[in-house]
């Protein structure tokens, strides 16, 4: 089973719970920059709550690539400007992935039928 960061669902039935009350599952982008080497990263996996916002939530990756991602040339500033646009948009939904995964996980015999 995919590890979510600060969700602890033991069951299917948590898991859509999470998503009947307008949860989602998401991925945050940052980036890293020493002198010339320049690299783009992705978080685990974050549930973001119905009543919160993806934007605020994944406002470590934001800061962490506003410090650290602009310092590489040519590389830096362009995935810096990469991750903190997704970051602000709300980082990169996988809903339907997660929720796949965990059906699989938890009800065995649905890869059958």
């Amino acid at each position: 089973m995919v590890e979510i960061k600060n969700f602890g669902g033991n069951s299917l039935k948590e898991y859509q719970r999470e998503v009947d009350n307008g949860g989602k599952f998401v991925i945050y982008n940052y980036s890293i920059s020493i002198i010339v080497y320049s690299w783009k990263a992705s978080s685990g996996i974050y549930l973001v709550r119905g009543h919160e916002s993806a934007a605020l939530k994944g406002w470590f990756f934001t800061l962490v690539s506003l410090l650290l991602g602009w310092w590489g040339i040519p590389w830096g500033p362009i995935f810096t400007i990469q991750s903190i646009g997704k970051n602000l948009s709300g980082g990169h939904d996988v809903t339907l992935e997660v929720m796949s995964e965990a059906e699989r996980n938890f009800n065995p015999m649905s890869q059958y039928f």
